[in-house]
């Protein structure tokens, strides 16, 4: 069995869409929230979901305190910063924290179209800042939707486009995401490519809206 990864934000549809997907791929899962009581209801529904997968619930701290060696911020951006203020004390230095988060413009008021500017330059940059020394920051995840990753029905058949500092972690992240059916894993190089990769999230729900579908992303010729 593979080891534990905590998911904060596991009660939302990315955070758990992930969940089960991970679950059925034989990873035990951890689902965080701010409250443990949601956490736990989350992994009663992924249990039901996904009868083979080992899933609990926990408050974030507890459920990052439990984690093996990944942490997955799958939070609105807003929460972000709370999140992982919350949850300082527990995150280890052999921890890496798996970066969902996209700064759109919900998180003020604005369209979900539009990317708000963050001043360290994207959203995974922030949270690099804001975690203790030691723990190192992976972005990923940004054009899956929830509702597709939720559906244990829907064949995936796309790439999640991740981007760090160390090729150690990235491997990490990309043996752990590779374990989910349909999903390739694309290294797109440092963590300063986040601002870019972030930014396809708006445009995907554009397009989403525009087409009445459900989109990814495909990378051609990488084999």
């Amino acid at each position: 069995m593979s080891n534990p990864v905590a998911i904060l934000g596991g009660t939302g549809q990315l955070g758990f869409g992930l969940a089960v997907r991970l679950g059925k791929a034989g990873v035990p899962v951890i689902i965080g929230s701010r409250d443990a009581g949601r956490a736990q209801e989350a992994a009663e529904r992924a249990a039901a979901a996904v009868p083979g997968g080992t899933f609990s619930g926990a408050d974030n701290a507890e459920a990052t305190a439990s984690a093996d060696r990944v942490v997955v911020l799958a939070v609105p951006f807003a929460s972000s910063a709370g999140t992982l203020k919350g949850i300082k004390e527990s995150l280890r230095a052999d921890q890496i924290v798996l970066d969902a988060t996209v700064p759109l413009a919900p998180a003020v008021g604005g369209k979900p179209t539009q990317m708000l500017g963050i001043w360290q330059g994207s959203a995974a940059q922030q949270t690099q800042s804001l975690v203790p020394e030691g723990v190192r920051v992976v972005s990923g995840l940004h054009t899956l939707a929830g509702d597709s990753l939720t559906n244990l029905d829907y064949d995936l058949d796309q790439d999640t486009l991740i981007c760090g500092d160390r090729k150690a972690d990235k491997a990490v992240i990309s043996e752990l995401l590779g374990k989910i059916d349909g999903l390739r894993v694309v290294d797109a190089g440092r963590l300063d490519q986040s601002r870019t990769v972030e930014s396809l999230t708006a445009l995907l729900i554009g397009m989403n809206i525009r087409f009445k579908t459900h989109s990814g992303l495909r990378i051609t010729g990488i084999a």
